[in-house]
């Protein structure tokens, strides 16, 4: 299901027969480094973090991440959207590219779509962005955007940076 256009982008809903692609997402270097390892060593693996994570979030949210493939060939570059963490008050902004799509203004594209998504189409009034410690590159896309930083947070053991935007 598609759920926005930009002037280069197409974001829709993963599905199954994306697995190929979010393991290869969610094992680069990273990804795993900034966001996480999920432990997906398989299709298989990856066809069910699919279910268990990005479907269910569609079902009961009504949003989550969302596919980033070029409008020009459909080439998934990439995943936007918003999450629903249970240790978060607000939903918030993820997003991560393949390392050769990076640099080329796709994130920002998709971000600040998917920011005018969630204020018009959602309802959200307000959306938070959490980041590591040394994730700078996100933390500046996250300015571009209109976060700004608030504070530092531990979730799960770990020290992280809490970004917040109002609508």
């Amino acid at each position: 299901m598609n759920i926005l256009t930009t002037e280069r982008l197409h974001l829709r809903e993963v599905t199954a027969a994306d697995a190929e692609f979010i393991l290869e997402l969610l094992n680069t270097p990273k990804f795993i480094e900034f966001i996480g390892d999920r432990g997906l060593l398989t299709v298989e693996d990856a066809a069910k973090y699919i279910e268990g994570r990005f479907t269910k979030s569609y079902l009961e949210n009504g949003f989550g991440l969302w596919l980033m493939e070029r409008a020009s060939d459909a080439e998934a570059v990439g995943i936007c959207g918003f999450v629903s963490r249970n240790e978060l008050p607000d939903p918030d902004i993820g997003f991560a590219l393949l390392p050769e799509y990076e640099r080329q203004g796709y994130a920002f594209e998709a971000a600040d779509a998917v920011m005018l998504y969630g204020r018009k189409t959602l309802g959200l009034s307000r959306v938070l962005a959490i980041t590591t410690l040394d994730n700078e590159s996100s933390a500046r896309l996250l300015g571009k955007i209109g976060f700004e930083f608030e504070r530092e947070i531990d979730m799960g053991g770990e020290t992280l940076k809490l970004f917040a935007a109002n609508a």
